[in-house]
């Protein structure tokens, strides 16, 4: 079933080409709704195209259009960019789902400057170029949604990732000021927080494992939470395997 409140919504999916973001890139989609996919990667974003666009085929109700640009959110001016063209492709914007994200999973000693930087700028600093620039677009559709891709990692540190932890840790903060911040107008934050996704997220823990979340068990927690009366905000969604490895 297509739910109808989402035909015809814009949506952004930063780091859409793979993994969680193309997942729910191709959820929305299927709901009806116009999505703009960014990445980093030329090549990534030509083959999420051909994937997402190959799904109209086996649909028989109304399928939204896919647009990609290639964007680095660490980058101010190309967030707005990023921003400004969904808005001029597809006449506003609803939904921002901001997923881009980068880890790198060594202990304090052992990380770099740049890779120390490439995380925080990244998982926060990237959010916080999209959501200001998308801030006046959502206002000009009377409200919208801000979802921000976060992680257990945020509120549960663990040796090995001291800055992926504190990207997320601070995302989290970042969500709910800012949720309080627009509220009154209409638009909704909140931050979705998986555990263990088995997407070999940077090289990181890649072998298969049947008890981790699947990208599309995440998806689904996006577009539950876009279902959600005008009168209900849930803030933080929690997601984690239901039965972990001991």
């Amino acid at each position: 079933m297509m739910e109808s409140h989402l035909v015809g919504k814009v949506a952004i999916v930063t780091g859409g080409s793979r993994g969680i973001g193309l997942e729910i890139a191709a959820a929305l989609l299927a709901r009806g709704a116009h999505v703009v996919v960014c990445g980093r990667s030329v090549e990534a974003l030509s083959e999420a195209r051909d994937q997402l666009s190959a799904g109209a085929s086996d649909e028989t109700h109304t399928r939204g259009q896919v647009e990609c640009l290639a964007a680095d959110v660490r980058n101010a001016a190309q967030a707005r960019r990023l921003i400004d063209h969904a808005v001029e492709r597809f006449g506003g914007l609803d939904i921002v789902i901001n997923n881009a994200g980068v880890g790198h999973f060594r202990e304090v000693a052992e990380l770099t400057d740049d890779e120390w930087r490439e995380v925080i700028d990244t998982n926060l600093s990237g959010p916080f170029h999209c959501c200001r620039a998308a801030i006046p677009a959502l206002r000009r559709r009377g409200g919208g949604w801000i979802i921000n891709i976060s992680s257990l990692a945020g509120t549960h540190p663990f040796p090995g990732a001291a800055a992926y932890c504190a990207s997320k840790s601070g995302l989290n903060a970042f969500s709910e000021a800012l949720m309080q911040e627009v509220r009154y107008d209409d638009i909704r934050v909140s931050c979705v927080a998986p555990g263990s996704v088995g997407t070999g997220f940077a090289g990181h823990r890649k072998e298969p494992s049947a008890w981790k979340l699947s990208s599309s068990d995440v998806a689904q927690a996006v577009i539950d939470l876009l279902g959600h009366e005008p009168r209900s905000l849930p803030s933080r969604v929690e997601i984690r395997p239901s039965r972990p490895r001991k």
